[in-house]
């Protein structure tokens, strides 16, 4: 019995990893659409995204199954509490990305207003965040999903700095004030896929210990 839950656990925590492992390779996809103009490339950032939409039913209607089945306690329960908290918060990255790669092609109808060398640095953060957490989940390692919420503050910080360069831009000339905001909601798509990043990888802590952060 113990090895079948065993089994379980360790198939729905691969399938969390797939899924996050799905978001990652969305990003450079939208940020080719956002930051080459490969518009084409929209369709492919959607079709990930229906991947892992598909990917969380699946999972959640495991961990349930393995609730029922196995009745879990313990660091087991905390692992599929984690993994079922979690679905949602990975699920919503993948909308925002496609959220970016939807607003990139938008963009890409008119020339640019700036080169967009912090967007682009976001998302490469975000693609380090996002192996930084499967590891950590991977290897239950506290410390470095603890690193992964602190490399969130630069996203954060990036964010921050893409807003204030904009604001300078629309009042300069008000012809690209409509451009400029688009260009602040991409900023705020990537800063809210750091967000939940940062979610998923605060409750390692309370999985791996039974502690909550205090």
């Amino acid at each position: 019995m113990r090895e079948a839950l065993e089994n379980d656990l360790r198939a729905v925590l691969n399938g969390a990893l797939n899924m996050l492992g799905t978001v990652e390779r969305m990003l450079p996809v939208a940020g080719d659409v956002l930051l080459r103009e490969n518009v084409e490339r929209l369709a492919e950032v959607k079709a990930l995204d229906r991947e892992v939409d598909a990917q969380e039913a699946q999972i959640e209607a495991e961990c349930l199954r393995i609730i029922a089945l196995h009745q879990p306690v313990a660091r087991d329960l905390r692992m599929v509490a984690l993994i079922l908290k979690s679905l949602s918060d990975i699920e919503r990255m993948g909308d925002y990305v496609v959220h970016v790669a939807e607003d990139g092609a938008e963009l890409a109808q008119a020339p640019a207003l700036k080169r967009y060398v912090n967007l682009a640095r976001m998302l490469d953060r975000l693609g380090e965040m996002s192996q930084n957490l499967r590891t950590a989940i991977a290897d239950r390692d506290v410390a470095r999903a603890e690193a992964t919420v602190q490399m969130d503050d630069e996203v954060d910080d990036l964010y921050e700095q893409i807003q204030r360069e904009l604001v300078t831009y629309m009042l300069e000339d008000p012809r690209n004030i409509s451009k400029a905001l688009m260009l602040m909601r991409v900023g705020r798509s990537l800063e809210r896929v750091g967000d939940h990043m940062e979610n998923v990888s605060e409750r390692v802590r309370y999985w791996v210990t039974g502690q909550r952060e205090g």
